[in-house]
């Protein structure tokens, strides 16, 4: 979809053209939910807001002055939401100790070690990887949505991708390990 046509569906959306509404919310209902997931780490927590999001928009489209910037009006909106629901909920992060050797070669325990790296991350950060990885959105959607430039995505994954690296270094996974368990 082109620019000009999605401007063109807000456009209608705000006009109360609910069809338009209803292609937006296909078009932007995923990566919502990647968004709020990269604060919640609760997929139907991740899906609650997303819908919470929907609802907000379309209560509040005519209020979008910018039409070009509909992605990032609709992310501001979620990053509100799934914060909202984080203090209604309290709900709070823990991270696991340090791993033992038979550990690394539990593929459920690689996950885990990951998922904390990825939380060690600022919020920023794991936006960008939960949309580019989990949600496997382009680094042109990615751009749209944080309302950032294509080359601003790439450095900044490159860089969250090397903090994960090194997370997983510090607390004694090495690429020998990863290797080894695998055979």
């Amino acid at each position: 979809m082109s620019l000009n046509s999605e401007t063109n569906l807000v456009e209608a959306a705000q006009n109360g053209h609910l069809e338009s509404f209803g292609a937006l919310y296909q078009r932007y209902y995923s990566p919502m939910v990647a968004l709020a997931y990269s604060m919640l780490t609760d997929r139907d927590l991740a899906d609650d807001a997303a819908q919470e999001v929907f609802t907000i928009a379309c209560r509040d489209i005519g209020s979008l002055k910018n039409k070009e910037k509909f992605a990032a009006w609709l992310a501001g909106i979620c990053r509100n939401t799934a914060r909202q629901m984080l203090r209604s909920k309290g709900k709070s992060i823990t991270l696991n100790p340090r791993p033992n050797k038979e550990d690394l070669y539990n593929q459920e325990y690689r996950f885990d070690v990951v998922h904390r790296a990825l939380w060690q991350l600022r919020a920023a950060e794991r936006e960008l990887i939960v949309l580019r990885y989990y949600d496997n959105l382009p680094y042109e959607r990615i751009a749209k949505v944080l309302d950032i430039s294509v080359q601003a995505v790439n450095g900044r994954l490159i860089r969250a991708k090397r903090k994960i690296a090194e997370y997983l270094k510090r607390n004694g996974c090495t690429e020998d390990d990863y290797e080894t368990s695998q055979q």
